[in-house]
């Protein structure tokens, strides 16, 4: 396994593994027996760095979620396990009731919202600290400044470590950011936004996203990243829920643009030099790439975890990545 570090003051910043286990659908998709072997056989291989949330997976049977943490919180009392492994989740974006959703009723970025949550997510983790708190998607009804302060209340208390942000726009974050400099508060230094090889069209609207997606890592975030070396891009769904490399899986629509073929293209062809996987050469092009990204990878069994865990020593050429980054 390999490491980066994450965050920058001495007290509070990590060392993880440069590959991150999404645990999202532990404790519900995915069986128990089945979670403990993954998350066992992740721990062996040197990996430290597990990614969870308060509202996994409440979509799978119409609850609050929980099932993750829960899952998480037992399998880290049945092994031992201290702090030698990060794990980092997320708040914000839980449902108020059963039932409902994160766009229709969700539990918000109130600083008590941020306290009880973070609260809630510990004892269902069974720790004294999260290493690593997100928030999972930005609140408008709340100022900025109250949630800045709240995350900052919870990493003076020492009940939280590092902050992250995730899906929201990229000058939220810089306001939130600056907010938190000038009250001498931290400030998120982790930023967890969807991105793989293949780009998809940012435009196409949601639910949660009217004006178009402000979840994917676009040229913003990426230029961001460059100007803030300090920062770190954990990039969720790298391999696209399997669309690289299964039938049934078909693209998502935002992908769907003339982009697409060019970039695949490239990718099956340094895969078939390197005699990896697709999967595998989108994982290392993330790993060893200019920018600090760490990808983050679920896994539904051992074996796919095995085939992920191997993209971190697969070294890719110069002109194998100019190649990479090229097409379009």
């Amino acid at each position: 396994m390999k490491y980066r570090t994450i965050g920058t003051d001495p007290a509070r910043r990590r060392e993880v593994s440069v590959l991150a286990l999404g645990a999202m659908l532990f404790g519900s998709l995915t069986d128990e027996k089945t979670s403990f072997a993954i998350l066992d056989r992740y721990a062996e291989a040197g990996g430290n760095f597990i990614d969870t949330s308060d509202n996994y997976a409440f979509w799978t049977d119409g609850s609050q979620g929980g099932h993750s943490e829960e899952v998480l919180g037992r399998w880290r009392r049945s092994r031992g396990i201290g702090d030698e492994i990060v794990i980092a989740t997320k708040l914000g974006a839980r449902p108020l009731a059963p039932g409902t959703g994160y766009v229709d009723n969700p539990e918000g970025l109130s600083a008590k919202v941020i306290r009880e949550a973070a609260e809630a997510s510990r004892d269902r983790l069974g720790v004294a600290r999260l290493d690593l708190l997100y928030a999972h998607i930005d609140d408008h009804t709340v100022p900025q400044r109250e949630t800045v302060e709240g995350f900052g209340a919870l990493v003076a208390e020492g009940t939280v470590g590092l902050l992250g942000v995730s899906n929201q726009a990229m000058w939220r974050v810089e306001r939130a950011r600056a907010l938190a400099a000038a009250a001498g508060l931290p400030a998120y230094e982790v930023l967890q936004y969807q991105h793989s090889h293949l780009r998809p069209r940012s435009d196409v609207p949601s639910d949660l996203f009217p004006d178009g997606s402000l979840g994917h890592a676009g040229p913003e975030l990426l230029g961001y990243l460059r100007a803030e070396p300090a920062l770190t891009l954990v990039a969720y769904s790298p391999l696209l829920a399997g669309a690289y490399v299964r039938d049934d899986k078909p693209l998502p629509p935002d992908y769907d643009h003339p982009g697409t073929p060019t970039r695949l293209a490239a990718l099956r062809a340094v895969a078939r030099e390197t005699g990896a996987t697709v999967n595998q050469v989108v994982l290392a092009w993330q790993i060893g790439g200019e920018l600090p990204v760490v990808p983050l990878a679920g896994a539904s069994s051992v074996a796919q975890l095995e085939e992920n865990l191997a993209a971190v020593d697969l070294e890719l050429t110069t002109d194998q990545r100019g190649r990479l980054d090229a097409a379009h």
